[in-house]
């Protein structure tokens, strides 16, 4: 159901570089004349720079070869900028050729050579190829990994191209894993600075995108619209590639949807194409899709044809996910007559293909179901039954009512957010013709009137004055009470403020234990089933090894199902409001909770947050009297401000440094106290006696209200009758020891 979109993830970095054949060819032309009278040799570089760019469309050999002829010369001269730039171009040709080991060494290479400038744009540009390199190879969890890096700079450069390409470029990771809500999420992203900047390229090149998550998610009107859509705009820019993988995809649709002549039509349409322009794995990808139309249509003889010539070109193209295509088409093939023991050898061929590959499809579930039946039928039943159970499993999971709930979601949301802002912005056009209306008719009335005002100035000004100082009096009154009101709120925002940033944390830990739950569940009914069917045989044997095998599932529903319930406990001590009764509580148990609470958050708000945990808790310590949801809040706010503050030091940081976050407790005759330590940056002289004091903060704007120091101050010291203290050595540690009294 997915194909090709790997190689669309590539060639989405050259989108303003692609046109028509013919086109290019007389671009090319134009450029020969240009460079053979260039006055310059840097003139010269940049425009055999701009050669290259059409080359890459025409064929990708030519284009390799004449940037290895260059890079020779740009070496001689330092000429960094082209150097950077041609080293990038090889490993996104490399790539396209299915030449994974050039594209790294040029990638290695570039990745050391653009150190010595630190220039952070290059350093995006050399993540970003690393996502496209890994994409390539459908390692989808690496790319997203890569192309985050490339955003996030990006971002920091305010750079919206290279962050619109990013955008869709990571969708395309997002939609290989069925994550369909984030493949939307950043088609959409992507999609909009396409629209703001009127940008048709960026809009044909995302729309490819979008229409290949509606496909998927089932939803063939909106994937159709969106296809011919990107097919319009591309024609008219001279997108000759969003034409291509527009084709493809509209094959592979119009399959879904059991229109087999269509799927045909488009799949030789999109193989010619990709003939033209030396693509040999979209070639594949297309007579793949073009060989299971043939099948459906019983015209056995011509879909093996297509398959072996599939098959010939993705086993040159070196890519993954284009060879399990081509010979899954094949098993298809056979399968479709019946040719059960010859099928299996091609469907076990597909999944060897994508065994170091992060891709999960409905199209893998349904492949595990197909090859299910050809072992039925060669009687190799038990292979059968454990492969039906993979597809089962993989199916139901992507096409869960949530996933595609959320991504439908999204699209309505998106959809009416836009008719919104058109009807937003013609209401605007309307209030301006009327403004300037009622200004030209008030300007009338003024001058008409302005020799009246002026015999009554003095009693107006007098007037106006007294007037003016009552309003005053009533603004000023007004302004305490809203002061007065956003503290209270912002004091209440704070004390939920942790709660917010949790939530997506706590939805992802409690996700994984209940899956587990799930399906051991479903296949612990089964295996109940199983063990009905062996008692009505008599066979004592095989029921006691299928009751091991549930046992070992049982245990393992109660383990998942312990964490589970670990984690609501935990997020509703949180999130419960206080009684203000004290009551006997544990604190080592508290503070563990709370470590984990905000080691989660954090890593949902950032995935690549990562810090070390040192633990020390006072075993002898008994349970003490106190607000649990208040000491909670306390604990999580500190925490959350030593992760932050150690993370931020790493990434500040030019050496290979490690943040540490380290907790512990101590029992004293009369109290108890906690130490939570960081190694961050520390806290500076000048601001120490203030970070207790409302509002105070040091984190930049939007990331702090400098409310929790200050709430966490007032619960120990006034709510616990405690202390909270901190030591501190700028740019070394920073500790806080909150000390709570046992009675």
């Amino acid at each position: 159901m997915k194909k090709n979109i790997t190689i669309l993830t590539a060639l989405l970095f050259m989108y303003s570089w692609f046109g028509k054949i013919s086109a290019q060819n007389t671009r090319i032309e134009k450029l020969d004349s240009l460079i053979e009278v260039a006055q310059t040799d840097t003139g010269r570089i940049n425009l055999i720079l701009k050669k290259l760019d059409v080359l890459g469309t025409i064929n990708l050999d030519s284009s390799i070869n004449l940037a290895l002829e260059t890079l020779g010369e740009v070496k001689k001269s330092n000429f960094y900028r082209a150097e950077v730039d041609l080293r990038k171009k090889l490993v996104h040709n490399y790539s396209y050729k299915g030449n994974f080991k050039a594209a790294t060494e040029q990638l290695k290479y570039l990745q050391k050579f653009i150190e010595l400038s630190k220039d952070s744009a290059d350093f995006a540009g050399v993540y970003a190829s690393w996502g496209l390199l890994f994409g390539m190879q459908s390692k989808y969890d690496s790319s997203i990994i890569f192309y985050n890096k490339a955003i996030n700079i990006y971002k920091q450069l305010k750079m919206r191209n290279h962050l619109r390409i990013n955008y869709s470029n990571i969708a395309i990771g997002y939609q290989q894993k069925s994550n369909f809500p984030m493949a939307l999420y950043y088609q959409q992203k992507a999609l909009k600075i396409s629209e703001e900047d009127k940008d048709e390229f960026g809009q044909a090149y995302t729309l490819v995108n979008m229409a290949n998550t509606y496909s998927n998610m089932g939803n063939f009107l909106r994937a159709e619209n969106a296809f011919l859509k990107s097919i319009k705009l591309a024609k008219k820019m001279q997108l000759n590639n969003v034409v291509l993988y527009a084709y493809s995809n509209l094959s592979t649709l119009y399959s879904n949807n059991k229109q087999w002549e269509k799927s045909y039509e488009f799949g030789l349409k999109a193989n010619e194409l990709g003939r033209k322009m030396g693509d040999q794995g979209i070639q594949a990808a297309s007579l793949s899709k073009a060989s299971r139309a043939m099948t459906a249509m019983n015209n056995y003889e011509k879909a093996l044809s297509l398959s072996r010539h599939a098959i010939e070109l993705a086993d040159s193209s070196a890519q993954p996910l284009i060879i399990s295509q081509a010979y899954s088409s094949m098993g298809f093939v056979l399968r479709a007559q019946k040719r059960w023991k010859e099928a299996i050898p091609f469907y076990e061929k597909r999944f060897e293909a994508l065994k170091d590959t992060d891709i999960f499809t409905p199209q893998n579930g349904i492949s595990f179901k197909e090859l299910s039946e050809c072992y039925e039928k060669t009687g190799r039943y038990s292979k059968a039954l454990k492969l039906y159970k993979k597809s089962v499993v993989i199916v139901d999971s992507i096409r869960s009512k949530e996933n595609i709930r959320k991504a439908t979601e999204l699209s309505m949301n998106y959809e009416f957010d836009k008719k919104e802002q058109l009807t937003k912005t013609r209401q605007d056009a309307k209030d301006q013709i009327t403004y300037a209306r009622q200004m030209a008719l008030t300007t009338g009335l003024g001058l008409s009137l302005l020799l009246i005002i002026g015999a009554f100035v003095g009693y107006v000004n007098k007037k106006k004055a007294n007037a003016l100082l009552l309003e005053q009096k009533e603004e000023i009154e007004n302004t305490l009470t809203k002061l007065k009101n956003t503290q209270s709120q912002l004091i209440h925002a704070e004390k939920m403020a942790s709660l917010g940033e949790l939530t997506a944390g706590i939805a992802h830990e409690i996700k994984n234990p209940l899956n587990f739950v799930n399906n051991f569940s479903e296949v612990s009914n089964e295996l109940i089933e199983e063990i009905l069917e062996e008692a009505e045989k008599g066979n004592t044997s095989e029921i006691k090894s299928i009751a091991e095998d549930l046992s070992k599932n049982l245990d393992k529903i109660i383990h998942h199902g312990k964490r589970a319930d670990s984690i609501v406990k935990g997020m509703l001590l949180h999130s419960r409001g206080t009684s203000g009764e004290k009551t006997l509580t544990n604190i080592n148990d508290l503070l563990e909770q709370n470590v984990s609470l905000a080691y989660h958050g954090l890593r949902a708000l950032d995935k690549e947050f990562n810090i070390t945990i040192e633990k020390d808790y006072d075993k002898t310590l008994d349970k003490i009297k106190v607000i649990p949801q208040d000491i909670s809040r306390v604990l999580l706010n500190i925490i959350n401000n030593a992760c932050y503050a150690a993370y931020d030091k790493k990434k500040k940081s030019a050496v290979d440094f490690k943040p540490v976050l380290k907790v512990s407790t101590k029992n004293f005759n009369d109290k108890v106290e906690i130490h939570i330590k960081d190694n961050g940056n520390g806290i500076p002289g000048d601001i120490g006696d203030k970070i207790f004091q409302p509002f105070f903060t040091t984190k930049p704007t939007g990331d702090g209200t400098g409310l929790g120091l200050s709430l966490s101050y007032d619960i120990i010291t006034k709510v616990h009758k405690g202390e909270l203290n901190f030591k501190t050595v700028e740019g070394k540690f920073t500790e806080f020891i909150i000390t709570l009294p046992k009675k």
